[in-house]
C-alpha cells in the first residue's frame, strides 16, 4: 500500500495551505454562516438526528448481524424481498454511519454530515481552482457559490435519506474531479467509485476522469505505459468497492446490480414504472423548461428547470458555445459535456426525478460535470462579473425559497 500512503501524505501537503491560506477557513465561516440563517429561517436542527433515518437502521441492524431491516417502517421506501425489508438504496452512507452509531446510537448527527461532506467538497473545489491559476479570493468566491448557489443549499438542511445519499455522492464526485485536477489519480478513482455506491448513475463519470487524465498528461509528454501504472492503483481500489457492492446486492436479492427499488411496492405490485422513455416528456417539461414560480404567483414545490435551479449547468453551456466559438474545443472538454448530457437524460427517465423539492434536485447530480469542465479551461483563471451575478441572485432566491419549500 506504498502508494495510498504516498498519496495521502500529498494530501496532508494540499490541505496544508490552512497554514499558509486563511481563505479556507473564510469559507468555513461563510458555510457556517449561512447554514446558521438558513437554520433559523427554516427551524431546523443544525446538526440534529432526522426521523428518516434509514441508513442508521441499516447500519443498526448490520450491528445485529442482519442484512434486512427487523421491522417495516411505513414512511420509508423499504423494499419488500421474501417476506423481508430491506433498504433499497445503495449501502455507503450506512458505511459512513455504522462507526458513529456506537457514538451516537439511532441519534447520528445526519444534518451536521450532509453540511460536512457539502464543505468539503467547496474546500476541494477551492484547492483545485487554486492549483489551475486563480487567485485565492476568487477561487474562494467562486467556490463557495458554485457549490451553493444550486438545489444543493436546501439538501444539506436535512440529513434525511434521499439527501444524505446524494450530498455524500455530491461530495465524493466533486472530490474525485477535485483531486484528478491535483494530480491525485488514486484518491480520485476511489472517491469516483465510492460515489456510485450513492448515486449509481454516477458510473458516467468515469469516461471524463479518465479522459482528462489520459489526454493532459499525453499533452504533458507522459507515456502510456506511465499513466497505465499512475491509474492502476486507483482501478483495483475501485474494482474492490465494485465487487463489494456488487456481492452485497448479490446476497439480498441475488443480482449484482438490483439495489431494491424494483422491490419497493409502488413499482413491484402496485404498478408503478420506475423508469421510463414515458417520463421524460412530461419531466422535460417541468426540468428543462419550467418556470420557479407558477400563474398565481405562488412557488413551484415539485421542481422547475434544471438550468435556473442549478445555473452552472448553464453556465457550462455557455463556456461550451464560447469554446466553439474561439476554436478552444478540446477532446476531454466534449467528453464531459456528452456525459454530462447522458447523465441527464438517465435521470429523466425516472418517474418523479425528485417528488417534492425546491428547484431540480437530481441535477445536483450533474453540479460536478461543470466543476470539470470549468477546471479543463486552463486559459480561464477567474470568474467574471456576469457569472457571480448569476450564481449570487440564484443564492438569495434558492435559500428564500427554502424557506418556503421546507425538505
Amino acid at each position: 500500500m506504498i502508494f495510498f500512503d504516498h498519496d495521502v501524505k500529498e494530501m496532508k501537503q494540499i490541505f496544508g495551505f490552512l497554514r499558509r491560506d486563511k481563505t479556507p477557513l473564510l469559507l468555513i465561516a461563510a458555510m457556517a454562516a449561512l447554514w446558521v440563517l438558513m437554520c433559523v429561517l427554516t427551524g431546523s436542527s443544525f446538526a440534529g438526528a432526522t426521523p428518516y433515518n434509514t441508513y442508521t437502521r441499516q447500519a443498526m441492524a448490520w450491528r445485529e448481524g442482519l442484512l434486512h431491516l427487523p421491522e417495516d417502517v411505513p414512511y420509508l421506501e423499504l423494499a419488500v424481498y421474501e417476506g423481508e425489508y430491506y433498504v433499497s438504496f445503495p449501502p455507503l452512507p450506512s458505511v459512513v454511519l455504522l462507526p458513529l452509531t456506537f457514538l451516537f446510537g439511532w441519534d447520528t448527527p445526519d444534518n451536521l454530515l450532509v453540511k460536512l461532506y457539502a464543505a468539503g467538497a467547496c474546500l476541494l473545489l477551492y484547492a483545485a481552482l487554486k492549483r489551475r491559476g486563480y487567485r485565492k479570493w476568487d477561487a474562494g468566491i467562486f467556490s463557495f457559490l458554485l457549490c451553493f448557489s444550486s438545489s444543493l443549499l436546501p439538501m444539506t438542511l436535512n440529513g434525511a435519506v434521499w439527501y444524505h445519499a446524494q450530498v455524500l455522492a455530491f461530495f465524493l464526485t466533486a472530490a474525485a474531479v477535485s483531486l484528478l485536477i491535483l494530480d491525485k489519480p488514486t484518491l480520485a478513482l476511489l472517491c469516483y467509485a465510492l460515489s456510485v455506491a450513492c448515486r449509481p448513475f454516477n458510473a458516467l463519470y468515469a469516461l471524463p476522469l479518465f479522459a482528462a487524465y489520459l489526454m493532459e498528461n499525453r499533452r504533458a509528454g507522459k507515456t502510456f505505459a506511465g499513466m497505465g501504472r499512475a491509474l492502476l492503483p486507483g482501478i483495483c481500489l475501485g474494482l474492490c468497492v465494485a465487487f463489494g457492492i456488487g456481492m452485497y446486492n448479490y446476497i439480498r436479492f441475488g443480482d449484482i446490480l438490483e439495489f431494491g427499488h424494483n422491490y419497493l411496492p409502488e413499482f413491484s405490485f402496485q404498478g408503478g414504472i420506475q423508469f421510463s422513455l414515458n417520463h421524460v416528456v412530461n419531466n422535460l417539461k417541468r426540468f428543462l423548461w419550467g418556470l420557479p414560480l407558477n400563474s398565481d404567483g405562488e412557488l413551484e414545490k415539485f421542481g422547475y428547470s434544471m438550468l435556473l435551479a442549478c445555473p452552472t449547468l448553464l453556465l457550462m453551456l455557455c463556456w461550451f458555445i464560447a469554446d466553439l466559438y474561439r476554436r478552444r474545443m478540446r477532446v476531454e472538454k466534449a467528453v464531459v459535456l456528452v456525459a454530462c448530457l447522458t447523465n441527464a437524460f438517465l435521470l429523466l427517465l425516472h418517474r418523479t426525478f425528485g417528488g417534492y423539492q425546491l428547484g431540480a434536485r437530481y441535477a445536483v447530480d450533474l453540479v460536478p460535470y461543470t466543476f470539470f469542465y470549468l477546471l479543463l479551461t486552463p486559459e480561464k483563471k477567474r470568474s467574471n462579473i456576469v457569472e457571480l451575478l448569476v450564481l449570487a441572485a440564484v443564492l438569495v432566491f434558492t435559500a428564500w425559497g427554502t424557506t418556503i419549500v421546507h425538505l
